[in-house]
């Protein structure tokens, strides 16, 4: 059985192939001109892949540690010839998120003895959070749990609408008190809403912060702690929705926001749109937060479970350099 056989569906496969295209055929097309005419990978290649990397939004931090691990492996084996290189890449890029810990699965399950299972979201305005809850919703709902949706972004009238819009196509609860209203009341009354009606997860949205927004940054400290006043050890997950499309600004986001929040997974949305598709690797090198959900398309069934051997294998495929 190969590995796509054992961890992914057919489709799922293709959508994340076809939502890795144009980082692959950028990163590509630049990497096969890099190397040609060349048999061995010199100190100019590896000047040349460094400069790739950085352009594709891996970041130079992380781009300095891959190129790193690959001159020692190149002084080890004597001779790499350019044939090789991307074989070394993938098992480098593959190492560094597995340093994140995180898990190389095509389903998450909700942890047993914790009901309801809590899960605060943010993220600023624009990059698919509100949509990612709706997805989300989606595939556990159809695993079976009884799930409502909390909405705490009480600042614009059109969030609590797009949620409520989503509850009722997912077919789960919905709890609000509407504009203006305390996000972190609206978060404490969404999980008595969940242990009152025995629901197995609560989702809650929350305003989409500028993380150069200090009062409402602060404001994350006051709905974590309302949160767990009703419900101890809760929120049980804290998800960092970012828009993959923007790169580097991304990464920056996830600084801001791990400065103040305790966050626990990330989501990246719009990798079909862009070709900085190398923002995972850096965001999860730099932060060592697992990232758990990734955006392939618009359809509600198109969130999937990030799994680094998938990315990984998807973003390289069969594709030689020479």
């Amino acid at each position: 059985m190969g590995f796509f056989d054992k961890f992914f569906s057919k489709d799922k496969k293709e959508d994340l192939d076809k939502g890795l295209e144009k980082t692959k055929e950028g990163f590509f097309g630049k990497l096969s001109r890099a190397v040609a005419g060349k048999s061995t990978v010199d100190e100019e290649v590896l000047d040349e892949l460094e400069s790739i990397l950085i352009s594709g939004d891996v970041g130079l931090d992380t781009t300095v540690k891959i190129i790193e691990r690959i001159e020692a492996r190149v002084s080890r084996d004597k001779y790499v010839n350019t044939g090789e290189l991307n074989e070394i890449l993938r098992d480098e890029i593959v190492a560094l998120l597995a340093e994140n810990n995180t898990a190389d699965v095509d389903d998450y399950t909700v942890p047993q003895g914790k009901k309801p299972y809590v899960m605060l979201v943010i993220g600023v305005n624009g990059v698919g959070k509100t949509t990612t809850i709706g997805k989300l919703a989606y595939q556990l709902k159809q695993k079976g749990y009884k799930i409502v949706l909390g909405a705490a972004d009480t600042y614009r009238a059109a969030a609590v609408d797009q949620l409520k819009i989503w509850a009722d196509r997912v077919g789960c609860d919905f709890y609000s008190k509407g504009m203006n209203a305390d996000p972190a009341a609206v978060a404490f009354e969404t999980t008595r809403f969940a242990l009152e009606n025995n629901c197995d997860i609560a989702i809650i949205d929350t305003a989409g912060r500028l993380h150069n927004k200090s009062h409402l940054m602060q404001e994350l400290g006051k709905i974590h702690r309302s949160i767990d006043k009703n419900l101890p050890g809760a929120p049980h997950d804290v998800l960092l929705v970012l828009d993959a499309s923007t790169g580097q600004n991304a990464q920056e986001q996830a600084r801001h926001f791990t400065e103040v929040a305790p966050i626990t997974c990330l989501a990246l949305t719009k990798l079909d749109g862009t070709a900085k598709g190398g923002v995972a690797i850096s965001i999860s090198d730099q932060f060592k937060i697992p990232i758990r959900y990734i955006g392939v398309g618009e359809s509600i069934d198109k969130l999937q479970i990030f799994n680094k051997r998938a990315f990984v294998e998807s973003l390289f495929g069969d594709k030689k350099l020479n």
